[in-house]
């Protein structure tokens, strides 16, 4: 029975891996658009985009709170950049955004490399995708301000990603241990405040004072995302049974960064209602 090795995908698989037609072969663009459902069961689009020349994969959505959330994952630097352009309240004296960068290191086999991103086609562009696995949430102390005119120096795409927010990019000391011994300059990072050096530090949504520093929580999700490949079998005529790439696994993951503000008017949604 040499068919018996092939299951069939399961048919919420709407993404294949498949060479894209003309595209050249050792380094490929590709841009997807994608309908994804939110906890709330709102539909919104996410965009994936990937260049296997310089190494890297970007998504992007908007939530239901009509925040913009992009991720982008540099393979070639090891490092991954959320960035949320979040709606300021106007009324409250903010402005028409504020916009945030969380730099982090990027694990192998977090998400599926830029060349297999590359060569994803869509083959029902109407349907409406839910991630396969859950995984679970993770709550990260970004303790380090990056310095935005020396960034580069970390990941190229910290130049154009975290434009708008110059002054609210940062990382965790342990992921800059990790680049510090990859030789990346260690100027470009400073230690913010944390409670031990401030003790009437408080988080922001039990801070009274708007004017006041606090810590300050924003959340995320990245809500469907190619995380693994999946792999097929077949056997040749003569018995010989090979393993190929047939599609992927997608994934959705939740993130919470907690961070220092000079002033609680920088984190108005950390508010208990």
């Amino acid at each position: 029975r040499r068919g018996a090795m092939l299951p069939p995908l399961p048919a919420l698989l709407c993404l294949a891996l498949a060479p894209l037609p003309g595209t050249p072969g050792p380094a490929a663009r590709a841009e997807l658009r994608v309908r994804v459902r939110l906890p709330g069961g709102q539909v919104t689009e996410e965009s994936l985009q990937a260049d296997s020349g310089s190494d890297c994969i970007s998504l992007e959505l908007r939530t239901a709170d009509g925040a913009l959330v992009t991720l982008t994952a540099d393979f070639r630097q090891e490092v991954k950049i959320f960035r949320a352009l979040i709606l300021g309240e106007l009324e409250r004296g903010q402005s028409q955004f504020q916009a945030l960068c969380f730099v982090t290191r990027l694990h192998r086999n977090e998400i599926i490399p830029s060349e297999s991103m590359a060569k994803l086609r869509q083959k029902n562009p109407r349907t409406v995708r839910q991630a396969e696995e859950v995984r679970g949430l993770e709550h990260l102390s970004m303790d380090v301000a990056v310095n935005f005119s020396k960034g580069a120096q970390l990941s190229s795409h910290i130049h154009n990603v975290c434009a708008e927010a110059k002054e609210a990019i940062y990382t965790r000391e342990e992921d800059v241990k990790f680049w510090l011994e990859k030789g990346v300059d260690g100027s470009m990072f400073e230690v913010l405040p944390q409670t031990s050096d401030l003790p009437d530090l408080q988080r922001c949504k039990l801070c009274a004072d708007r004017w006041k520093p606090c810590i300050c929580s924003y959340s995320l999700s990245i809500e469907w995302y190619p995380c693994m490949l999946k792999y097929c079998k077949s056997r040749d005529a003569g018995g010989k049974v090979s393993s190929y790439k047939c599609g992927i696994r997608s994934c959705q993951k939740g993130y919470t960064f907690d961070y220092y503000v000079p002033q609680k008017q920088l984190c108005l949604w950390d508010e208990e209602t």
